[in-house]
């Protein structure tokens, strides 16, 4: 039961933290628009960078690009929001229905793992070099988001084991 607990507990409250996330890129849009704005210029990166051509100069291209990366964390804190609750219904229940019913969660934290990995560290990061700005760089907050999800994850789909009589 406490593994079961744990389950729930780590995916409400990595629901919470995507919520808070959406939250505030709504509440203060211009703040987090203005990173990937930068990240997109590549205004920052190395001076002299041959790579500097995929610069994306397009203001409806930015806005477009953030917006989907709000609606995408909107969808992870959905999911993970619905995946807790139907885990904690399913909280008694076999081994069988309390993993079917941990599948939502488990959609919602791969969703999070790809908004990481493909929007930050692979686009941003390495398609528009933002590693090269000392300014405009989130890898490391990305990465953390990274494992902090994965985590979560793991610990989700860690099969049970029957209780030994």
């Amino acid at each position: 039961m406490t593994l079961r607990i744990s389950r729930v507990l780590l995916v409400a409250a990595v629901a919470f933290y995507y919520t808070l996330i959406v939250f505030n890129n709504c509440a203060d849009y211009g703040t987090n628009y203005e990173f990937v704005r930068h990240v997109m210029l590549m205004d920052t990166a190395f001076p002299g960078n041959h790579g500097t051509w995929r610069a994306i100069q397009s203001l409806w291209l930015h806005k477009s690009f953030y917006d989907g990366v709000i609606v995408w964390e909107a969808v992870v804190a959905v999911l993970c929001w619905a995946g807790s609750a139907r885990m904690l219904r399913e909280l008694r229940g076999s081994m069988g229905v309390f993993f079917k019913a941990s599948q939502i969660a488990a959609a919602g934290l791969t969703a999070g793992l790809l908004l990481w990995l493909v929007a930050f560290l692979t686009i941003g990061g390495e398609w528009f070099l933002m590693w090269q700005s000392k300014i405009w760089n989130g890898q490391e907050a990305a990465l953390r988001m990274f494992l902090v999800t994965g985590m979560v994850l793991l610990v989700v789909i860690i099969p049970e084991r029957e209780k030994s009589a």
